[in-house]
C-alpha cells in the first residue's frame, strides 16, 4: 500500500467531496450502489463512526435518486466480488466510464466492449443483491447492533 502525503490526501478528500456533490444539488444525479455485508460491517474509526457512516446510508438511501442494495454473506459467491467498481452513465451510453479501484491508483474503462461487460456485471449484481425496502432493514439492524 502506498503512504499519501498530506497534499495527495487533501486532494482525494476533495476530489471525493466535489464528485459526493452531485447528490445534493438541485436535479440531482440518480446513484444506484450495492454494497457487500463485509463492507458495512468494518468498523474503521470505531462503532461510532460506523453507526454514523451507516445512518448516513440509511438517510441516502430515502431520497428519491438514491438506491442502496446490500449482497448479504448468505449470497456466496458473486460476480465481481472483491472489486470497488463505479460505473458512471448517462444519456450517451457511449461516454459511459468505469473506474476500477486500484492499488497503484484507479483505471478507467471506457471502450464499448468493456462497458458491456460491466453493464452484465451489474445486472447479474442486482439480481443477487437484497431488494430496496430488505437491504434498508438489513443496514438498520447492523446499526442497532452497534
Amino acid at each position: 500500500m502506498t503512504k499519501l502525503s498530506p497534499p495527495e490526501i487533501e486532494h482525494r478528500v476533495s476530489f471525493r467531496a466535489k464528485r459526493q456533490a452531485v447528490l445534493y444539488r438541485d436535479a440531482p444525479v440518480p446513484y444506484h450502489a450495492i454494497v457487500h455485508e463485509a463492507a458495512l460491517r468494518m468498523k474503521f474509526g470505531g462503532p461510532k463512526v460506523a453507526r454514523r457512516q451507516l445512518e448516513y446510508l440509511l438517510e441516502m438511501g430515502e431520497r428519491e435518486h438514491v438506491t442502496v442494495l446490500v449482497i448479504p454473506f448468505d449470497a456466496g459467491a458473486y460476480p465481481g466480488s472483491g472489486q470497488s467498481i463505479c460505473y458512471a452513465d448517462g444519456p450517451v451510453t457511449r461516454l459511459d466510464t468505469v473506474q476500477l479501484d486500484q492499488s497503484h491508483g484507479p483505471v478507467m474503462v471506457d471502450t464499448e466492449e468493456e462497458l458491456a461487460k460491466y453493464r452484465g456485471l451489474f445486472e447479474r449484481l442486482d439480481a443477487v443483491a437484497l431488494k430496496e425496502q430488505d437491504s434498508r432493514d438489513f443496514i438498520f439492524g447492523i446499526v442497532q447492533s452497534l
